[in-house]
């Protein structure tokens, strides 16, 4: 498939699909007049580059962990940066709540006063 199809099968740019070549995270055959060419496999491993963005790791980073994620092959090193990973991860996760947690208290209290007309400013002391 070309690089459109690729784009708008995987929900991203046709940029971002180059910026990724020029990161090693994706590769095409080229034709003779240098279209480039994605086989249908494509789909996917966009699809998992997307995710592994949106978990925090950089383009280096999912470039050094392709290999394990792809296929299965690690290095007792790669499995310790898998694990690194997971790690912050779950952090990211925890921070999420914590920060959704607050919001849901500051939704209640701004309900609450709502309903008996108060404000929700607070006086800060300085």
């Amino acid at each position: 498939m070309r690089i459109g199809e690729l784009a708008a099968r995987s929900g991203v740019s046709v940029r971002a699909l180059r910026y990724y070549e020029e990161q090693d995270l994706l590769s095409a055959d080229r034709s003779p007049s240098g279209q480039r060419h994605y086989p249908e496999s494509a789909v996917d491993r966009v699809r998992l580059i997307q995710q592994l963005y949106a978990a925090g790791l950089s383009s280096k980073t999912i470039v050094e962990l392709m290999p394990c994620v792809v296929d299965g092959r690690a290095t007792p090193a790669l499995l310790g940066r898998l694990t690194t990973e997971r790690a912050h991860v779950d952090q990211r996760i925890t921070d999420l709540l914590h920060a959704r947690d607050r919001l849901d208290s500051v939704i209640t209290a701004a309900t609450s006063n709502m309903h008996t007309g108060a404000s929700c400013r607070r006086e800060t002391t300085a």
